[in-house]
C-alpha cells in the first residue's frame, strides 16, 4: 500500500540537498520573491498567522517570521522537526514558532482558526492523494488568505526525460525510480493544481516557474557562468511563457475571497401573478 513519504530517514541529508545546493537557491529566490508581493497583498504590518503545511526545516516560514509573523508549522517527520527547533533557536524565533508533529490532511485538529497564509511548499509530490489533501487545506485559509502551493511539475519530469532521450521510461508512465531517494514520487499536472483552486472559489494571484533552465542545461557548460547570471536569467524567464510551465516546479498563489458570491435571486413572474388573481 502507497504511503505519504516521511523524511524521518532521510530528514539531514534532505535539507542539505534541498537548501545547500544551486538548484535550493534558485527556488528560495525567485519564491520568496512572491511570498513579499503576498505579504504585502495581506497588509503585511499587522502579525499574520501563517500555516507552513508539511513545513520541513521551515526556510521560507523563518523569513517570515522574522519580520515578526506567527508560524505554526506541522511536518510528518519528527526528525525534520528537530532539526527545525534547531534552525529556529539559532535565528532566535522561538517566539514566533508553533511546531506540529502531524500529516498535513490532519493539521485543522491543531489551529484554532483559519489563519491568513498557508504555504504549501514541495509537499504534494509526496503525497498518495495530493489533490485531495489540497483541497482539504484550503478550508483552513480565512477569508482574504491566501494560500502559496509550490509542486514538482509532471510537464517539467516529462520535457526532461524527454530532451534525455528516456521514451521508454515516458511510456512506462514515468514510474518512480526507488534508487534516487531525493527525487519526489511523481509529477503534479499544473492543470489540476488550477482547478482545485479555481472549482473552491481562490483567485489565482500569480504563477513563477521555478527553475525554469537550469537543471536542462548541458553540465559541461554550467562553468562557463557564474551562479549570479543563472540566477539573474532564471528570474528574468520564470514569470514568462512557455517558460513558466517547464519549470521543474510551479509556485501558484491564491487568495480566498473576502465575502462569498451569492447567487441572484430569481423569481418566478408567473407565480407572483397567481397570487394577485
Amino acid at each position: 500500500m502507497k504511503k505519504d513519504r516521511n523524511f524521518d530517514d532521510l530528514a539531514k541529508k534532505f535539507a542539505e540537498n534541498i537548501y545547500g545546493t544551486a538548484k535550493g537557491q534558485i527556488r528560495q529566490t525567485v519564491v520568496w520573491q512572491d511570498i513579499e508581493y503576498i505579504l504585502k497583498q495581506l497588509n503585511a504590518d499587522a502579525s499574520l498567522q501563517i500555516l507552513d503545511a508539511g513545513g520541513g526545516i521551515g526556510q521560507i516560514s523563518q523569513k517570515i517570521a522574522a519580520l515578526g509573523h506567527q508560524v505554526t508549522l506541522c511536518d510528518l517527520s519528527s526528525e525534520m522537526l528537530t532539526l527545525a527547533a534547531q534552525e529556529i533557536a539559532k535565528n532566535g524565533l522561538v517566539e514566533q514558532y508553533r511546531l506540529v508533529h502531524s500529516p498535513v490532511q490532519e493539521i485543522n485538529q491543531h489551529i484554532e482558526a483559519p489563519v491568513d497564509l498557508i504555504l504549501f511548499h514541495a509537499v504534494m509530490e509526496w503525497l498518495v492523494d495530493p489533490i485531495a489533501t489540497l483541497a482539504g487545506l484550503l478550508n483552513n485559509v480565512k477569508p482574504g488568505g491566501v494560500i502559496s502551493v509550490m509542486f514538482y511539475n509532471y510537464n517539467g519530469l516529462l520535457f526532461k526525460n524527454l530532451i534525455c532521450g528516456n521514451l521508454t521510461h515516458i511510456e512506462q508512465g514515468m514510474p518512480h525510480r526507488k534508487r534516487f531517494k531525493l527525487q519526489p514520487q511523481q509529477g503534479i499536472k499544473p492543470d489540476e493544481v488550477y482547478q482545485c483552486l479555481t472549482e473552491a472559489g481562490f483567485d489565482i494571484m500569480g504563477k513563477t516557474g521555478v527553475r525554469t533552465f537550469h537543471d536542462y542545461m548541458q553540465h559541461d557548460r554550467m562553468g562557463d557562468y557564474t551562479f549570479e547570471q543563472v540566477l539573474d536569467m532564471e528570474q528574468k524567464l520564470c514569470r514568462q511563457e512557455p517558460f513558466l510551465s517547464l519549470g521543474r516546479y510551479i509556485h501558484v498563489y491564491a487568495r480566498k475571497p473576502i465575502t462569498e458570491v451569492i447567487p441572484p435571486l430569481t423569481i418566478n413572474l408567473n407565480d407572483s401573478n397567481k397570487d394577485k388573481g
